[in-house]
């Protein structure tokens, strides 16, 4: 039994070039493994496992995994995840671990595509998931078959594929997996979601059905981030690091562009990896139409008469730092003969010894938050505020990074 005609179109994409596969032991990604060797050959495929260290057996699945790579002659390494804290989501802080860890792992290998074993199954309990939490259209759309992060291509090549599939595969091969106990732990939010499955079943409600309706929604998804490029093109500029927004046509767009063209400023702003809860974002919206300025996802909103600007919010950066070699804030680039310096948020006290910002005609909102150059606590240079020389400033980014990077990757 084969499963290589179902995903072949999925991988040969990625045809040439070394290909990292995520393999924790469990049945989807070992399928995955051996479908990765078939295709592309045990030569072109580099095989890594996480250990989070939570369970007493994931060292030793993480040791089989290793064993198989041996017989299929694939090159393995195993890392380990210790940034659990015992406070705050653990699910989530796992995951943000083993993707940084996979991202470093690739990275230094020359790994540009790192497969994921995600199946159908994953995409309908994914897609329960997020309809209880009262997601719309992009969370119901459910997992995306490709995706760049951080450099780096994740692709999902076995999303039409169910679990039951895969280890049929498996078991005919004669091949070895392993079952995660946690996967029948129903304090977990996706195995309650497997057993709902299983309820809706006699209603014609299953996977199947539940993935293909996460399909259709992601084709959905895309013509509304086209609509919202289009917005975000013919009414938003990029002026100091900041996204300025015309307010009249912003005011005409329909609800759901104009939410989404804003939840763009946000994320684009402050960097963060989702986009603020449907709520908060209402309300910022509502604040918008009223004239009123607000605060949200580490960004202000300041509202004017003609247009409204996205800006990092002081209190959120404030104890932000770095050298005078690094990006500050992801976002800024500082340009001076001396790299002994620290780099941080101008704020009230550096604005305070700039005494001809005023002259700069630049607000004092968006001064406060631009980034400033201090040694050994004196302030030596604030270029957006026209204080001191031999300094620049540059953001990283610009008006067609803004635009370009609403389409979802």
């Amino acid at each position: 039994m084969s499963l290589l005609p179902l995903i072949s179109e999925h991988l040969k994409p990625f045809h040439g070039q070394t290909i990292g596969v995520a393999v924790s032991g469990g049945g989807d990604s070992m399928a995955l493994l051996h479908l990765a060797c078939e295709y592309y050959g045990a030569a072109q495929v580099r095989a890594v496992t996480v250990d989070h260290g939570l369970r007493k057996a994931a060292a030793d699945e993480a040791m089989m995994v290793g064993r198989v790579c041996d017989g299929l002659k694939v090159c393995h390494d195993i890392l380990r995840w210790t940034g659990w804290s015992g406070k705050g989501n653990l699910q989530d802080q796992a995951r943000r671990g083993r993707y940084g860890l996979i991202t470093d792992w690739a990275k230094t290998r020359g790994i540009k595509t790192v497969l994921i074993g995600h199946t159908q199954d994953d995409q309908a309990e994914t897609f329960l998931m997020r309809l209880a939490r009262g997601s719309g259209v992009d969370g119901l759309s459910g997992m995306a078959e490709t995706r760049v992060e951080n450099g780096i291509l994740w692709a999902r090549p076995m999303l039409a594929i169910s679990r039951q599939e895969l280890r049929d595969y498996l078991a005919a091969k004669g091949a070895t997996w392993v079952d995660d106990p946690t996967n029948d732990d129903e304090s977990f939010d996706r195995v309650k979601a497997r057993k709902i499955l299983k309820t809706l079943a006699p209603l014609g409600i299953d996977a199947v059905r539940l993935a293909k309706t996460a399909n259709g929604l992601q084709l959905a998804r895309v013509a509304l981030e086209m609509q919202t490029q289009e917005a975000a093109k013919n009414l938003t500029q990029i002026i100091d690091g900041n996204v300025v927004v015309a307010r009249t046509g912003f005011l005409a767009l329909p609800d759901e562009i104009a939410a989404r063209v804003l939840a763009h400023g946000l994320v684009w702003i402050s960097e963060a990896d989702y986009r603020p809860r449907k709520t908060a974002l209402t309300a910022a919206l509502d604040d918008i139409r009223r004239d009123k300025s607000t605060t949200l996802h580490g960004c202000k909103i300041a509202v004017r008469q003609n247009n409204f600007v996205i800006l990092r919010e002081y209190q959120s950066i404030k104890d932000l730092t770095c050298g005078g070699d690094q990006i500050w804030d992801n976002r800024w680039r500082v340009i001076g003969d001396d790299k002994d310096v620290t780099i941080r948020a101008l704020g009230p006290n550096g604005l305070d010894q700039c005494k001809e910002w005023k002259k700069t005609g630049k607000r004092r909102a968006e001064l406060l938050v631009s980034p400033s150059v201090w040694q050994e606590g004196r302030l030596i240079a604030a270029p957006m505020a026209g204080f001191g020389t031999g300094w620049q400033v540059k953001p990283i980014k610009n008006a067609d990074d803004f635009v370009s990077s609403i389409l979802s990757h």
